[in-house]
């Protein structure tokens, strides 16, 4: 299932826009792929982001896979539990399972980002 009030990246990621804040996380589709994600890295709070720069790491049993961000802004909070327990990403991914809080630069944050619609028909083919 994917939530209609996100936005999504071609990448896998999701943004929830709340006021001048985007909160950023990867799909179920791509915790899916990756598997068991075993460890987190991310970018410090303060850290200023460009809207398709690699931001962070997962790592699965399976691989690492670089985090992308879709939005450019300032880092305000990451989700620190992760590094706990980075299993959430999996069972939550779009709740629990946040990684990043982003003041955002651009007030145009949307403008290149996929529908729910448009990024089913992206990983569903």
């Amino acid at each position: 299932m994917i939530p209609e009030d996100l936005f999504y990246s071609e990448e896998h990621e999701w943004v929830r826009v709340e006021g001048d804040v985007a909160i950023v996380g990867i799909t179920d589709f791509a915790q899916d792929q990756l598997g068991d994600i075993v460890y987190v890295d991310l970018p410090a709070e303060g850290d200023s982001i460009d809207a398709g720069s690699v931001v962070g790491e997962l790592e699965s049993t399976k691989s690492v896979s670089d985090v992308f961000t879709p939005v450019t802004g300032e880092v305000i909070a990451r989700n620190d539990a992760l590094e706990a327990t980075p299993e959430v990403i999996n069972s939550d991914p779009y709740g629990e399972g946040w990684l990043l809080k982003v003041r955002i630069a651009d007030e145009d944050v949307t403008s290149g980002l996929l529908t729910a619609e448009a990024y089913s028909a992206l990983v569903t083919g």
